[in-house]
């Protein structure tokens, strides 16, 4: 393959995927529980302080800035080997995300 921005890219996708999906069963363990409770806490939070806020756009707004400040935060941190509990949290992170898309899809907005 050639040296390419797009081969780059694809390289480091695989590259994040393998280290928490590939490993030792607490690595993969941890990261597939940790997506999965982002997703649980995304769909349901939005609807829970929907019901004590009313404003479904101020609640997704005030989870994207807690989302927004958590890759601040890791990208702070330059380590080759990320510890537990960084997959743990960003493995949240795109659960959480993913579940506000899905969300934004179901409601056809």
């Amino acid at each position: 393959m050639q040296d390419t921005k797009l081969y780059n890219f694809l390289k480091q996708i695989s590259l994040y995927l393998s280290t928490s999906l590939i490993g030792p069963w607490r690595r993969r363990c941890i990261g597939l529980i940790s997506l999965l409770i982002g997703f649980y806490l995304g769909s349901n939070l939005t609807v829970y302080f929907l019901q004590e806020v009313k404003q479904r756009p101020i609640v997704v707004l005030v989870m994207l800035i807690i989302i927004e400040v958590l890759i601040r935060l890791r990208s702070r941190v330059k380590n080759s080997e990320w510890p537990l509990y960084w997959l743990a949290i960003d493995n949240i992170r795109i659960g959480t995300v993913y579940s506000l898309v899905l969300e934004a899809f179901k409601l056809g907005s």
